[in-house]
């Protein structure tokens, strides 16, 4: 017989919580929704009131009018590039430390880990000296390459907790098939691994997409500028005109919304990795 799990106090107090959270976190996304689906006349008329006839003109604007999906190309590109770059090397170097015996490996972890806590700012000069004389200012490989870097810590640490979830009857039935490391990387450990590493996928796509420090210091050439360096742009010049604005907002925000919602599950299972063993 199934017994009814009695209310406590507590329990309202906790959804109460995470209810004002959920407002306090979906309330901008609707009032720059609304507002973009407004005209000029409408949101003039009223601010905070739903759109009374809702258009696309401001969309159509944003994406005829001005160079957004040049900048969205650009950003695409990083993305991809430094999100597969840190994700092969992170995968490598996790497995060495959570499936590899030798000497000082969690030292190594924990000096991956501890670069977590340093500040890209502190790295701006000396990255753009380096890069100033390796000529590689306003070119993709060096933004991949500084992205990549930047992300990689936390790849490391995540995978490596999650690669030592991994039952160690596996590898020692793989050994006794004569498989190597190599193999038993590709075949046992990157299959069971999925929620982690879509879990990297979405988390670090997500920080690459919305950097703005590094985009507008390394990347100064006008065909190269990324989604969230031309949005400043584009927010300058469109200050009077908050519907179109709000439209351009809309517009980069879906990507890294449409890929969360699709990796949701798998984002969840990810950063619970190595919690309960």
């Amino acid at each position: 017989m199934r017994t009814q799990k009695r209310f406590r106090p507590g329990d309202a107090l906790k959804q109460g919580v995470l209810l004002l959270s959920a407002f306090l976190a979906i309330v901008p996304t609707l009032f720059m929704i609304m507002t973009a689906l407004k005209s000029e006349d409408d949101y003039a008329a009223d601010k905070l009131g739903l759109p009374t006839h809702p258009v696309i003109d401001n969309f159509r604007a944003v994406l005829v009018d001005s160079p957004f999906l040049s900048w969205m190309a650009n950003s695409v590109l990083l993305v991809a590039g430094s999100v597969l770059l840190s994700i092969a090397v992170s995968c490598l170097a996790a497995y060495a430390i959570a499936c590899m015996e030798f000497r000082g490996r969690e030292t190594l972890l924990a000096l991956s880990t501890s670069l977590m806590a340093v500040p890209p700012v502190v790295m701006i000069v000396p990255l753009f000296v380096l890069y100033s004389q390796l000529g590689l200012i306003s070119t993709y490989q060096g933004a991949i390459f500084i992205y990549a870097g930047l992300i990689t810590p936390f790849s490391v640490y995540l995978l490596a907790t999650f690669f030592r979830t991994v039952p160690k009857e596996l590898f020692e039935s793989a050994r006794m098939d004569g498989a190597g490391h190599f193999l038993m990387l590709s075949k046992i450990v990157l299959p069971l691994s999925l929620p982690a590493l879509l879990t990297l996928v979405v988390v670090n796509s997500l920080y690459v997409w919305n950097d703005l420090l590094i985009a507008i210091i390394f990347l100064q050439d006008d065909a190269k500028r990324t989604l969230m360096a031309g949005i400043s742009v584009f927010q300058g010049r469109y200050n009077n005109q908050v519907p179109l604005t709000m439209a351009g907002m809309v517009i980069a925000s879906a990507p890294m919304l449409i890929l969360y919602i699709l990796f949701q599950k798998q984002f969840i299972r990810g950063l619970m990795a190595g919690a309960i063993k």
